[in-house]
């Protein structure tokens, strides 16, 4: 499709995914929380349109990413690209709007630009290193209604949706440049399942019987791009496929929370378990239909298909120094999440990551955060096998896939409310899962990576 023929889509639901979860009271005059608007004049509002359509039930919002990366050793090759999204939000309070109580509507979309991947093009990683790497394009993400029951602790969400959103989610590395849905499922499940940049048609039910739990389930359409053997980007390149067909992918997560309020002095803390099952057919990692090796002379070469593919997970967000006066993300806040696949179906089977974040520590500078994460990926075990038994059966050295670990310290620093700067530094070790290196005569793996950035948000 030309891009032309999105343009209208883009111009009616821009978005950000990001500001999607601040809650309505934070938003003043039509502004969301930590925007730029307030340090311009008028609130960036001279017309005071924006004003009028909040009271109207009518929301927007821009935010602009760009950033610089550079491979500086190791990886595939070294050098460095630009990286952009313009993300933007709209919501409707279609109650206000209509009178439709309990109602609301809510679409996004993204302009990303760039001159290449970081990850994809130079480092031959599959951990995150900016969560906005994405093919360049046009393309609508989220398109959906919520109906709200029983006081607001019922809600019911329809249209296209993103896993990402809701789930296996963390808090608090948001700040990170790398916080983004986890290899563990970017790797096990059907294109990745619907998770930026992509989204699919499905239903999510949320309960929230006090402040402090909430349970979600999600069903989704399993592959938001569908078959092929090309980037799933590329076959669902608008976001406009709305697939529904595919085998579902079901999704649940439980959450407890607590000491979240501004008033609070407890330490604040939030525990989610969940997990996924995707329903549809997956290739055994190492044997094929006969049950022999696939690297075995003797193999069909047609991978053992099994039918299903679960997960379980878990993501802690816990505050361990709160300073007088402060609220939930203040002071010493410390992040994890984990996840574990079956290894006969999946090519990762353990994922873990982590960090810490201190914010306000620096004198004159209350709204700087800084500090250190980690995202660390274990190959599957019957992946690792089948490695093994081609080295054995060929005789032809090999690496063999074992794990990915990335490790990165950043700094962000705000400009003025509603623009920050984050210069940052990763290492990445076994980029791939140490897989061979396309550009080695020796069949040698990709050697670890050494990679400089620097991001700037503004958000509007």
């Amino acid at each position: 499709m030309p891009c032309l023929k999105v343009l209208p889509l883009v111009v009616v639901a821009l978005v950000c995914a990001g500001q999607a979860r601040a809650d309505d009271d934070e938003w003043v005059n039509g502004v969301p929380p930590g925007s730029i608007a307030t340090s311009l004049p008028n609130n960036g509002d001279p017309g005071g349109i924006r004003k009028w359509l909040s009271e109207r039930g009518l929301t927007y919002s821009f935010v602009l990413t760009s950033e610089g990366h550079a491979n500086v050793s190791g990886g595939m090759r070294t050098g460095g690209v630009f990286q952009g999204k313009l993300e933007t939000i709209i919501k409707a309070d279609l109650e206000k709007l209509a009178g439709l109580k309990g109602l609301s509507f809510f679409t996004n979309s993204f302009e990303i630009h760039n001159t290449g991947g970081i990850r994809r093009d130079y480092i031959g990683s599959f951990n995150t290193v900016s969560n906005i790497e994405a093919l360049a394009t046009m393309r609508l993400s989220e398109l959906w209604l919520e109906q709200k029951f029983a006081n607001d602790t019922f809600s019911i969400r329809f249209g296209q949706l993103a896993a990402d959103a809701e789930f296996f989610i963390s808090d608090i590395s948001v700040p990170f440049m790398t916080s983004d849905w986890p290899s563990i499922t970017a790797q096990n499940l059907p294109s990745g399942a619907a998770a930026y940049p992509l989204a699919t048609p499905g239903i999510r039910l949320r309960w929230d019987p006090n402040k402090n739990f909430s349970w979600l389930t999600a069903l989704f359409n399993g592959d938001p791009a569908g078959p092929g053997t090309d980037d799933p980007q590329s076959r669902n390149r608008y976001g406009l496929n709305f697939r529904v067909s595919d085998p579902p992918l079901l999704i649940s997560e439980m959450q407890y929370r607590y000491n979240q309020e501004k008033t609070s002095t407890g330490l604040a803390g939030i525990w989610r378990i969940g997990f996924w099952h995707h329903f549809g057919e997956f290739n055994n990692q190492r044997l094929d239909t006969t049950n022999l090796s696939l690297a075995n002379p003797l193999s069909t070469g047609v991978p053992k298909r099994m039918r299903g593919t679960d997960g379980v997970y878990g993501v802690v967000d816990h505050q361990i120094y709160r300073p007088a006066g402060g609220d939930k993300d203040s002071g010493i806040n410390v992040f994890g999440r984990v996840g574990y696949s079956a290894p006969d179906r999946n090519p990762a089977e353990f994922y873990l990551d982590g960090g810490i974040l201190f914010s306000g520590f620096v004198p004159g500078r209350p709204d700087d955060k800084f500090g250190a994460t980690f995202l660390y990926t274990k190959i599957s075990r019957d992946a690792a096998a089948l490695d093994r038994e081609m080295i054995f059966f060929t005789g032809i050295p090999q690496p063999i896939r074992d794990y990915e670990l990335n490790l990165m310290v950043m700094y962000q620093a705000q400009i003025v409310p509603g623009w920050t700067i984050q210069p940052a530094f990763h290492y990445v070790m076994h980029p791939g899962g140490h897989i061979p290196d396309a550009n080695s005569a020796t069949n040698a793996a990709i050697k670890d990576a050494a990679v400089f950035s620097l991001r700037s948000v503004i958000i509007y």
